[in-house]
């Protein structure tokens, strides 16, 4: 199924109910008095992230959600009921922005988390809360108060712990295929990946990462050239990038610039798109190795990485032979857990150094008093 990163959606809260102008009237009461009940609550509409989705393609085909209007109230005290609330699913990585205020309303990361997105109106009261010594029957209710209405955009950034990138061909796809269960399209023409594709890397049993391909770049993607433009947001969530550049492009070749001159201009989109992905983990994959003879690969490998004067790690691969592929994905095993291991370091020096007393307000060790 294709996926759909975009959608824009107008969700309108319940509004509430009218509260009643009742008396109260019985055979041997004759001055019962105002019993108008209150109106009840409109519906509310609330966005939950599920983890068994991952796309926005539904939100194409209805734009347009409404919670429940709360009932009227009624005679006799009975208050109206309160309208159902809406819930509308989403996947896990949806970030949720007003398009009237262009603000982040909320990030829904972890399945089974919610947001409330458009409060339902509160119900209007009846006429029995404003009888009083001066005024026994009071003919006055209040109208139910209308609920919130927002215009939303739900922008899906995948969830992926190593994103790739690279210029169209450099081989993306077919590294995602070599390391994993995923089945991208590949072919020799520019633009064959048109969508991301996740797949899922098993080291060993219990220890796996999710490998996100990424639609080639091309100078001037973060203007919005080329189809990789509008999936610059899947990077951000990834923890490594894997540069994947083509060791051997053919000569008068689609990109026409060297290996080198590749991973500056594809640095060049990343800084302008958001400049904190240049500061992630970023690994330099110099891929189709199986073009050049074995004696050619170092050669062409020294030459790319002192014309970039590149100092972190780097691998030379092939992805269709799959030479060279596995021990990348060790070593990004390798790298994830001794993230958790400082993650985990750095937590339990937190708690070690932390408040002492329950309410918090012991000062830390080691500061003025």
């Amino acid at each position: 199924m294709k996926l759909v990163d975009e959608a824009e959606i107008q969700v309108i809260a319940g509004n509430g109910g009218n509260g009643c102008v009742g008396f109260r009237r019985e055979k041997f009461i004759p001055l019962g008095g105002p019993d108008g009940g209150d109106g009840g609550d409109g519906g509310s509409v609330w966005l939950v992230a599920d983890e068994n989705l991952s796309t926005l393609v539904d939100f194409r085909h209805q734009r347009m959600f409404k919670a429940q209007r709360g009932e009227n109230g009624m005679g006799s005290q009975r208050y109206g009921k309160a309208g159902e609330d809406l819930v509308i699913t989403v996947p896990v990585g949806t970030v949720i922005t007003n398009v009237d205020t262009d603000e982040v309303i909320g990030d829904l990361v972890r399945h089974g988390e919610r947001l409330l997105v458009a409060q339902g109106g509160k119900g209007g009261l009846g006429n029995m809360h404003f009888k009083s010594s001066v005024n026994r029957a009071p003919r006055r209710a209040l109208p139910g108060l209308p609920g919130e209405m927002r215009a939303l955009k739900l922008e899906l950034k995948l969830l992926a712990d190593v994103g790739l990138l690279g210029f169209p061909n450099a081989g993306k796809s077919t590294l995602i295929r070599a390391v994993s269960a995923a089945t991208p399209k590949v072919a020799d023409y520019p633009f064959t990946t048109l969508y991301p594709n996740l797949g899922v890397v098993s080291v060993e049993p219990y220890r796996s990462f999710v490998i996100a391909d990424i639609p080639g770049l091309i100078e001037g993607a973060a203007d919005g050239a080329g189809l990789g433009a509008q999936f610059l947001r899947h990077l951000q969530r990834t923890r490594l990038l894997l540069h994947v550049v083509d060791l051997a492009p053919m000569e008068g070749g689609v990109e026409g610039i060297t290996p080198a001159d590749q991973v500056r201009a594809i640095e060049r989109e990343l800084g302008r798109h958001d400049p904190e992905l240049l500061q992630k983990p970023r690994w330099l994959v110099l891929n189709k190795s199986d073009l050049l003879l074995e004696e050619e690969q170092a050669d062409a490998a020294r030459a790319v990485l002192d014309e970039l004067g590149w100092t972190g790690r780097w691998y030379v691969a092939s992805a269709i032979s799959r030479e060279g592929t596995w021990p990348i994905m060790k070593d990004v095993m390798a790298f994830f857990d001794r993230q958790r291991e400082d993650e985990l370091e750095a937590r339990e020096a937190a708690r070690a150094n932390g408040p002492t007393d329950s309410e918090g307000d012991a000062a830390p060790a080691g500061s003025p008093l």
